[in-house]
């Protein structure tokens, strides 16, 4: 009769998903530093908007014109008059005429990359247009200054002639192009490269079985794209946006280059004149005495607090469109 041996009773402890006890060790630094490092940004956030509040705190006490309304930036004078009227007009238009031509064009360039060139072209034209995000600023503002400016002449004549009766086109001073519209056009091709990549990033996550059922129903390239891949990758292309806005909003050496800067509103964007924050700080701040940058520092606050409202605004688009996003897919 076969002899039979006892069971032998594993006991060992059981692997968890975790990796024992080292890796509950490993999970817990991990997420202490996880913690740390989002406490530790918003720790200096909120010490870069409380040293912004303090200074600026200082020079509006003394400021003797409206700060938001006043046209004037003459910190130096006694009393002094400031205000950011002509900043604040020339910040958004500017940026806004850079996202009207930069956000069409690169989302084109993405989907292009992404779902119609070939392989052997696409992965060349990724890399040169990653190359552009890292061309310095200054590179920007020489060739904006040297070679933009002068090409723009025609092109102004050109608008004034055909599309003057909308005022906005209208162009009612003569001189080169040193204007806000000039200043779109380069910081549209300065934002290009990141809303491209981010972008086309997004597009390349779109799931394949998505592609390949419209395409099994008889849907063209194009009805793909409208169906599957846009609506997936709209919150990409946001995000996407958001960053190029950021860049233009605090754009500082290329829109010292190339515009020429007057304390005037002028809806004319053809005509020479205007400024922006970044530029006027970068203008100002090594001539300015110390209650000169104090006035410049609260000028820093309201582009701090404008590029603050510009990506709140932006993750309140993407949490209502969270469902068309592709984030649940």
């Amino acid at each position: 009769m076969a002899s039979t041996t006892p069971t032998q009773i594993d006991t060992a402890p059981p692997v968890t998903r975790s990796g024992g006890s080292t890796g509950r060790a490993g999970d817990k630094i991990f997420a202490g530093l996880s913690k740390g490092s989002g406490i530790l940004l918003l720790v200096i956030m909120a010490s870069i908007a409380a040293f912004l509040t303090y200074r600026a705190t200082i020079a509006l006490s003394k400021n003797e014109g409206n700060f938001l309304t006043t046209f004037d930036w003459n910190a130096s004078a006694n009393p002094p008059v400031f205000g950011i009227a002509v900043l604040l007009f020339g910040t958004v238009v500017s940026s806004i005429i850079a996202m009207a031509i930069a956000v069409p064009i690169a989302v084109g360039i993405a989907l292009f990359i992404s779902h119609y060139a070939p392989r052997k072209l696409a992965a060349p034209l990724a890399y040169v247009v990653d190359l552009l995000a890292a061309v310095p600023s200054i590179i920007y503002g020489i060739w904006g200054a040297l070679f933009l400016v002068p090409q723009l002449n025609g092109l102004n004549l050109w608008l004034d002639e055909y599309f003057g009766w909308t005022y906005v086109f209208e162009k009612t001073q003569v001189g080169v192009a040193r204007s806000l519209f000039t200043v779109g056009i380069l910081l549209a091709i300065m934002i290009l490269p990141i809303v491209t990549s981010v972008s086309r990033e997004v597009f390349l996550q779109v799931p394949r079985m998505n592609e390949e059922a419209a395409l099994a129903l008889g849907a063209t390239r194009w009805e793909v794209i409208r169906m599957s891949v846009l609506p997936f990758g709209r919150s990409g292309v946001i995000s996407a946006s958001m960053l190029g806005l950021g860049r233009a909003l605090g754009e500082t050496m290329a829109v010292a280059t190339v515009l020429s800067p007057s304390f005037l509103i002028n809806g004319h964007i053809l005509d020479p004149g205007g400024g922006t924050f970044a530029q006027n700080i970068a203008a100002k701040f090594d001539e300015a005495n110390e209650f000169g940058r104090d006035a410049l520092i609260a000028s820093g606050l309201v582009l701090f607090l404008l590029t603050l409202l510009v990506n709140g605004a932006a993750r309140l688009i993407i949490a209502r469109r969270k469902d068309f996003s592709g984030a649940n897919a």
